[in-house]
């Protein structure tokens, strides 16, 4: 990862959310977003059809925001948030976040 520097944490309900947010000037913003894209296809190749909500027995969901800022600056913020075995192989695939 480049731009997207994941923070984890966890919940008591078991789920577990993966937030990252990455505020670049305009050159960069199509290369986070690709970044962004590029983590929701590894979500959808290593976890097919199990993407939904988490509370309901489901693997994985997201949530991906993109937004202009004042100064033209570009926002990406996506969130994930897994199961337990989504969250241990997206750590062994990405890394484990600092903290």
């Amino acid at each position: 990862m480049r731009y997207l520097d994941f923070e984890l944490s966890e919940g008591s309900d078991g789920v577990t959310t993966l937030d990252a947010m990455a505020a670049t000037p305009a050159g960069r913003h199509a290369e986070v977003l690709a970044e962004a894209q590029a983590v929701l296809a590894w979500c959808r190749r290593e976890f097919p059809h199990t993407q939904g909500p988490v509370d309901e027995g489901l693997d994985w969901d997201h949530d991906l925001h993109v937004g202009l800022e004042d100064g033209g600056w570009h926002t990406v913020s996506l969130t994930l948030t897994g199961s337990p075995r989504f969250v241990e192989a997206f750590l062994a695939a990405f890394g484990t976040p600092p903290g």
